[in-house]
C-alpha cells in the first residue's frame, strides 16, 4: 500500500493528523469526524512511510472491543503480516511488562490478578485482619467492602501509596487546629485513620498472597520504570511512538505512566475530546487534556472538525447545548498561542457536517410514561414503514439508566419488533444464569425448595409439566410440609400428575442423583455443561437460535460468559466445590457487583436498548432519548460514598458545578450518536406522587415548549401498521388455588412492595433462607413479650394485694431476668459469622439494659402484649398482632417496637401499620377505648415516636386499604422490579430481577 492510498478519501485535517511526524501531539477529535480512522492509518502509515516497526509503536486503548477493533482495521490496511503488534489496553499492556520483568520488582511471574469482584472476594474472605470500626456496621459487616474496593482504587488512580495516606492522617492529627478540634473533626479524622489503615493492610495482604488489583498493574509499572532505570530505557527505545485513543479518559496515573515512557523524544500522539468526557465517577480525569498542553507547550494541534455522521441541524443544536459549559472546556481553556492570538478563534469545536439537508429534531412530551414509551414504539414502526431501506438496527432507545429502558422492552416485545438490551451489567440475574445458579443450590442441597421451583418453570419443563401439575405439586408441598425435592420424589403417589409430568419428574430426579454423585469429583463447569446438555437445555437455545430468537441467542452468549467466570474461578480455586462457587457467586454479589457483561453491538437486527454511557462511540439513523425529565436526566448528585480527600488528589482539582458539567457531556453525546433523526422524550407522570419537570436540559436548548408531539388526554394505543406484524402475548389467568383470605399489614405491605413477592411468599409459599437481623429480631421482641407478660402478672398480683398503692409499687423484675429471658429467647440461626452473631449478642444487651433504666425510671401500665386482632375489611379478615397496650391517662397507648432506629423514610408505613392496629382496637368488642395515643418504640438508641389520632383521617385510609385490598384481589401479580429487587428474599429465583 503506497502513501496515496494511505490518505485515500481523508479531508485536510485527517492527512494533517495522520502525517504528523515527531513530538506531541493532540488530536482532538469530535464526535463523527473519524476519530478511530484517523488514528488506524497513523499507526499504518508510521510503518509504511516512517518505515517504524510494528512492535516499535505502542497504541493504547480502553476497551479489549476497542483494541480489537483497531487490531482488525490495521491488518485490513497493511499489505503484509507483522509479527508484533502492542495494540492494547493499559492494563494488558502493564501486565505483560510485569510478567517480563517481575523479579526486578519482587513480584511473582504468576501473580494473580484481581478484578472488582475479586478484591471483594479477598477482601471478605480475609475481613477479620482488617481494623474496621465504623465501616464494619453490625446490621451488615460486609456492607463498605464495595466502597472500600472502590475507594482504594481510587487513591491508585492519584498514584497514592498506603504510606502517604498514612502520613497524611497523621499530620492532620498533628497539626489540627485547635479551634477545630469539636468532636465533628474528630470523628472524620478517626474515619480517616480507619480508610487509611485498611488501605496498608489490603496492600500488605496482597503482596502475601502474592496478588495485584488493577490499580497496582499501573502503579506497579511505574514503580519498576522509576527504579529500574534500565529497564525504563529499554521500553523507551522499542516504543518509538505512543498512540492513545480517548486520551480524556485517562487518569493521573496512566497518564503519569505515558509521559515517563514517551521520554526523551516525547512522539506522544493523543487523541481526545473533552466534550465526551463522562467517566468522571470512574476516577478519569478530563483535565489531563487541559494538562498535556501545559505539559508539551510547543504541541501540534489539530482538530477535525467535518462531521460524517449527523445533519447539520443536530450539530447546531448539540454545539448550542455543550457551550453552557464554558468556560470549562477546551476551546476556552488552552493557552494562548506563541502569536497571542486566541486558541478559541484558530479552533473551534463546532462541528460541520458534509451532508446537505436537515435532519428531524422533536420533542415528544406525553401525559403518562406509559404513553411515552407507547408512543416511542409506534413511531419507530411508523418510521420503518414509510422507509423501506431502513432496519431495526438503524434505530436506538437511550436513556440515562438501564431501569428507564425496561418499559421499552416489554412494549416491544409485545409488538413484535426485536431488540437487543445491551446492559453492561447483571449477568448473574439473566434468567439461563440464575437456572444454573439452582440447579448448582440444587446438588449442594436437595431441599432448596425455592432453586426446585424456579427449575419447574423453566424452559427444561417447557410443554412437560402442565400448569395444574405445578400448582398440584406446589400445594401438596405446603400441605405436607415437604421440600419440593421430596414431594417430586412421591409425585407419582398423588396420583393427578400427568403421565408427561411423572416422565419429566423422574427424569429430572436422575439427573440430580448423577449430577450430585458427580459433582464430587468433577470441575462445577463440567457438571454446567452436562446440566445444560442432558436436561435439553442446550438444544432448546439452539433451536430457539437457529429461528432467529434475539432472547435464545442472548441466552446462549449469557450461558458461555457464565462459563468463562466459572473457569476463572476453578483457575483460582484448585479446590473449587460447588458450595464454595456458589458462596462466591453470593459474597460478589453482596459487594454490589452482579456480573459484568460484554455485549456485542453486532448481532440480529434489532432496536437498540442502551444507556448513554454504553452507547459511546455508536451512531444510529434514529436516536430517541428517553425519561428527559428532573432527577433522571440529569441526575442528583451521588458522590463517593468514601471519597478521596482532596489534599491527596495530585491532578488539576475542576472547578465550577463538575457533576452537572459531566451530566451536560453525557447528554451531549446522546444528541451525537443521531445521524438523521433526534426525538427527545419525556412525560409528566411517571407513577410517582407529584408530576415531572422536564429535564433542565431541555430549557438549555430552548426546547421545554417545542411540542411538535404533544398527546392529549386519552391514553393511546399501539397502533402499528399492518406491515409491521404485531402478535400480542396473551396471558394466562393466574390460577390462585389456595389463596388465603386471611390478610394481615405485612401482607399487603409486600404486595406494595412487589406482587410477584406476595405471590411467592403467600400463594405458593416457597421457604426462604432467615437472615441475621431476622433472628434478631425474633429474639428482641420474644424477650420483651416475656419481660411485658411478667410485668402484667406481677402488676395484677400487686393490684390485687395492695389496689390503694399502685403508684408506690417497686418494680417487680430484675435486669437479671430480663437478660435471662433473652438468654431463653435467642435465636441462634442464619447469622453471618461467630463473631457477628456475638456483635449481635452484645448489641442486644445494650438495647435490653436501655429499656430496662427507661421503663424503671418511668413505670408504664401494661394491659396487654402480644395481643391479637381479626376484624372484617371487605372481603379480608385483618389479622395481626400488637407487641404492647397500655394505659395512659385519658385512655389507651398502642406501641409497636422496632429493633432499629428511627428512619424518616419508613414513618408513613409505620403510622399505617399503627393505624390498622387503631382500626382493630375500634371495634365494638374491644375493651381497650378510647385509643388516644399510637407509638412506635425504637429500641435501638430508645426513642419513641408518637403519631396524633386525626379522626377526619380515619375514613380516607381506610378508603385507601380497601382499594389495596381490591387491587391485591384482581392482580396477575405481574413483578414489578426495580431497585427494591436486592432486598427481596426471592430473588434468587425470581425471572424479573434481571430487570431491576
Amino acid at each position: 500500500m503506497n502513501n496515496d492510498k494511505i490518505l485515500a478519501n481523508l479531508n485536510p485535517e485527517q492527512k494533517e493528523a495522520v502525517t504528523y511526524g515527531d513530538g506531541p501531539f493532540l488530536i482532538i477529535a469530535g464526535a463523527g469526524t473519524g476519530k478511530t480512522t484517523v488514528i488506524t492509518r497513523r499507526l499504518v502509515w508510521l510503518i509504511l512511510e516512517k518505515k517504524v516497526k510494528p512492535d516499535e509503536i505502542l497504541a493504547v486503548t480502553f476497551t479489549e472491543k476497542a483494541a480489537r477493533e483497531m487490531e482488525g482495521r490495521v491488518d485490513q490496511l497493511l499489505p503484509y503480516g507483522y509479527l508484533d503488534l502492542w495494540v492494547s489496553t493499559f492494563h494488558s499492556f502493564c501486565e505483560r511488562v510485569l510478567r517480563e520483568n517481575a523479579l526486578d520488582i519482587g513480584l511473582s511471574t504468576d501473580f494473580k490478578l484481581l478484578d472488582e469482584a475479586g478484591q471483594s472476594l479477598f477482601i471478605r474472605r480475609n475481613f477479620s485482619r482488617f481494623n474496621l470500626d465504623y465501616y464494619r456496621p453490625l446490621g451488615n459487616p460486609f456492607r463498605f467492602i464495595g466502597s472500600l474496593v472502590k475507594h482504594f482504587s481510587r487513591a491508585k488512580d492519584e498514584l497514592v501509596s498506603p504510606e502517604e495516606y498514612l502520613d497524611y492522617v497523621k499530620n492532620l492529627e498533628l497539626n489540627k487546629d485547635s479551634a477545630l478540634s469539636d468532636e465533628l473533626v474528630n470523628d472524620e479524622i478517626r474515619k480517616l485513620k480507619e480508610v487509611a489503615g485498611a488501605y496498608n493492610i489490603y496492600q500488605k495482604l496482597l503482596e502475601e498472597e502474592g496478588a495485584l488489583d488493577f490499580g497496582d498493574l499501573i502503579n506497579y509499572t511505574i514503580k519498576l520504570f522509576k527504579e529500574r532505570p534500565a529497564i525504563l530505557k529499554k521500553y523507551q527505545n522499542q516504543f518509538k511512538y505512543i498512540l492513545v485513543d480517548e486520551f480524556q479518559d485517562t487518569n493521573l496515573a496512566q497518564y503519569e505512566l505515558l509521559k515517563i515512557l514517551a521520554k526523551p523524544k516525547n512522539n506522544l500522539t493523543v487523541v481526545a475530546d473533552d466534550d465526551q468526557a463522562v467517566f468522571l465517577w470512574r476516577g478519569a480525569s478530563y483535565n489531563n487534556v487541559f494538562q498535556f498542553s501545559e505539559d508539551y507547550p510547543t504541541a501540534k494541534i489539530v482538530a477535525l472538525t467535518k462531521n460524517y455522521r449527523s445533519y447539520q441541524n443536530i450539530l447546531d443544536l448539540s454545539y448550542k447545548f455543550i457551550k453552557q459549559n464554558n468556560p470549562n472546556r477546551l476551546e476556552v481553556q488552552i493557552p494562548k498561542m506563541k502569536n497571542g492570538s486566541s486558541l478559541e478563534k484558530i479552533i473551534s469545536k463546532h462541528l460541520r457536517s458534509v451532508r446537505t439537508g436537515e435532519g428531524i429534531i422533536e420533542v415528544i412530551k406525553a401525559n403518562t410514561h406509559e404513553e411515552e414509551v407507547e408512543t416511542i414504539v409506534k413511531k419507530i414502526a411508523e418510521i420503518k414503514n414509510k422507509d423501506k431501506s431502513l432496519t431495526w438496527n438503524d434505530f436506538a432507545i437511550l436513556a440515562r439508566a438501564n431501569k428507564s429502558l425496561e418499559p421499552f422492552s416489554k412494549t416491544l416485545e409485545y409488538a413484535s419488533i426485536p431488540y437487543q438490551f445491551l446492559a453492561h451489567s447483571g449477568l448473574f440475574s439473566k434468567s439461563i444464569i440464575l437456572d444454573i445458579l439452582s440447579y448448582l443450590k440444587l446438588l449442594d442441597d436437595y431441599h432448596e425448595s425455592s432453586s426446585v421451583y424456579r427449575l419447574l418453570i423453566s424452559p427444561i419443563f417447557k410443554d412437560a409439566l402442565t400448569n395444574d401439575d405445578l400448582v398440584l405439586l406446589t400445594h401438596e408441598s405446603r400441605k405436607r410440609a415437604w421440600s419440593f425435592y421430596q414431594t417430586l420424589t412421591q409425585a407419582a403417589s398423588l396420583g393427578a400428575i400427568s403421565q408427561k409430568g411423572l416422565l419429566a419428574i423422574n427424569k429430572f430426579l436422575s439427573w440430580i442423583e448423577k449430577h450430585s454423585t458427580q459433582s464430587r469429583r468433577e470441575p462445577v463447569s463440567k457438571i454446567i455443561y452436562q446440566f445444560l446438555k442432558e436436561s435439553g437445555y442446550a438444544s432448546f437455545l439452539t433451536k430457539e437460535s437457529d429461528g432467529g430468537n434475539i432472547r435464545a441467542q442472548e441466552d446462549i452468549n449469557y450461558a458461555n460468559q457464565f462459563l468463562r467466570r466459572v473457569m476463572q474461578f476453578e483457575k483460582e480455586n484448585p479446590d473449587c466445590t460447588i458450595k464454595s462457587f456458589i458462596e462466591s457467586i453470593n459474597q460478589i454479589e453482596q459487594a454490589g457487583d452482579f456480573g459484568a457483561i460484554s455485549t456485542e453491538i453486532e448481532g440480529p437486527e434489532s432496536v437498540k436498548l442502551l444507556t448513554v454511557h454504553g452507547a459511546k462511540g455508536l451512531e444510529f439513523k434514529y436516536v430517541f432519548i428517553v425519561d428527559l425529565v428532573d432527577r433522571r436526566f440529569p441526575t442528583p448528585e451521588r458522590g463517593d460514598i468514601i471519597p478521596l480527600p482532596d489534599a491527596l488528589i495530585k491532578g488539576i482539582v475542576p472547578e465550577g458545578d463538575t457533576h452537572l458539567e459531566e451530566e451536560r457531556r453525557l447528554f451531549y453525546v446522546a444528541l451525537t450518536r443521531a445521524k438523521d433523526g433526534l426525538f427527545l422524550c419525556w412525560a409528566e407522570d411517571y407513577g410517582t406522587k407529584s408530576l415531572k419537570k422536564p429535564s433542565r436540559f431541555l430549557y438549555e436548548l430552548g426546547l421545554e415548549t417545542k411540542e411538535k408531539t404533544s398527546l392529549k388526554k386519552e391514553s393511546p394505543k399501539i397502533i402499528i401498521p399492518s406491515s409491521v406484524n404485531i402478535f400480542p402475548v396473551k396471558k394466562q389467568k393466574n390460577q390462585n388455588l389456595f389463596l388465603n383470605k386471611k390478610i394481615s399489614f405485612t401482607q399487603l405491605a409486600d404486595f406494595d412492595f412487589c406482587p410477584l413477592q406476595y405471590k411467592y411468599k403467600y400463594i405458593l409459599t416457597i421457604p426462604t433462607a432467615g437472615r441475621p437481623n431476622y433472628s434478631f429480631g425474633r429474639s428482641i421482641h420474644d424477650t420483651l413479650a416475656k419481660f411485658g407478660n411478667l410485668y402484667l402478672r406481677s402488676f395484677e398480683k400487686q393490684s390485687s394485694l395492695f389496689p390503694q398503692n399502685k403508684k408506690e409499687k417497686k418494680m417487680p423484675i430484675k435486669l437479671e431476668d430480663l437478660f435471662r429471658f433473652y438468654k431463653e429467647s435467642w435465636v441462634d440461626e442464619w447469622y453471618d459469622s461467630p463473631e457477628q452473631k456475638e456483635a449481635y449478642r452484645e448489641k442486644g444487651k445494650e438495647i435490653l439494659s436501655k429499656f430496662y433504666k427507661d421503663f424503671a425510671k418511668n413505670p408504664s401500665e401494661i394491659m396487654a402484649v402480644e395481643q391479637t386482632f381479626t376484624f372484617p375489611l371487605e372481603e379480608f379478615i385483618f389479622k395481626g398482632r400488637i407487641d404492647r397496650i397500655d394505659k395512659i391517662k385519658d385512655g389507651f397507648e398502642i406501641i409497636d417496637y422496632k429493633t432499629s432506629k428511627r428512619k424518616e423514610s419508613n414513618l408513613t408505613s409505620v403510622k399505617e401499620q399503627l393505624l390498622i392496629y387503631y382500626l382493630a382496637l375500634s371495634s365494638p368488642l374491644s375493651h381497650f377505648k378510647p385509643i388516644k395515643k399510637l407509638t412506635c418504640y425504637y429500641l435501638d438508641g430508645g426513642e419513641k415516636v408518637s403519631f396524633e389520632i386525626k379522626e377526619e383521617e380515619i375514613n380516607p385510609f381506610k378508603e385507601k386499604i380497601i382499594g389495596r385490598i381490591k387491587e391485591l384481589l384482581k392482580s396477575d401479580f405481574s413483578a414489578t422490579p426495580g431497585y427494591q429487587c436486592q432486598f427481596c428474599d426471592y430473588n434468587h429465583i425470581c425471572p424479573y430481577r434481571e430487570k431491576a
